[in-house]
């Protein structure tokens, strides 16, 4: 299975081993970003773990298309649930997963791998199902940042995501970090309903 670069140590979750799976898999990174909504963060990125584990398989694009679609489904709502919204996200993971199997030969990472410009990257992620604009900016970014997949022009195409500070899940290497990018989006927030 293709692997993240052997540097990859992310630590997006509080679960060594949610993270563990992260740095390994790409999979699982693209699907983590995909749930990274309508919850808290280490929630969407640990959910590929527990995923993988209800599964009982490797967690790969090709198993997860090949499930019937009300057995992920149902393994989305198992107790506890893998999202808030598990009907929904158990539709978009599947989607994400056969969109990887009939245009990328199943590997996630195919979509970074061999790409020369920001551009390209950037139109390869947002061209998955779940991905629009902002998802698909902060996954570059996280790309980028922690994972050394900086093409020519990331930042141009990652808007402020790949700007310094603490933004999004791509500044996110501590649980320091991770409050930091909370108040944030918490002052963002606060900024944008007023």
């Amino acid at each position: 299975m293709p692997t993240l670069p052997d540097m990859a140590k992310l630590t997006l979750t509080s679960d060594p081993e949610a993270d563990a799976l992260l740095s390994t898999n790409p999979l699982a990174l693209l699907i983590g970003m995909l749930l990274d909504q309508q919850v808290p963060m280490e929630w969407a990125f640990s959910s590929p773990k527990r995923l993988e584990e209800r599964l009982g398989k490797p967690l790969t694009a090709a198993n997860i298309a090949g499930t019937d679609p009300d057995d992920l489904d149902a393994i989305f709502r198992d107790k506890p649930a893998l999202h808030r919204y598990p009907g929904s996200m158990a539709k978009r993971v599947h989607a994400l997963c056969a969109h990887l199997v009939e245009s990328w030969d199943g590997q996630a990472d195919a979509l970074w791998r061999d790409v020369d410009t920001g551009k390209e990257l950037f139109a390869n992620i947002s061209s998955l199902p779940g991905y629009g604009k902002q998802k698909a900016q902060i996954f570059c970014a996280l790309l980028a940042k922690q994972l050394g997949v900086a093409p020519d022009g990331w930042q141009d195409v990652t808007g402020d995501y790949g700007k310094e500070g603490h933004r999004s899940i791509a500044d996110v290497t501590s649980p320091e970090s991770l409050a930091e990018v909370r108040n944030f989006k918490k002052l963002k927030k606060a900024t944008t309903t007023t």
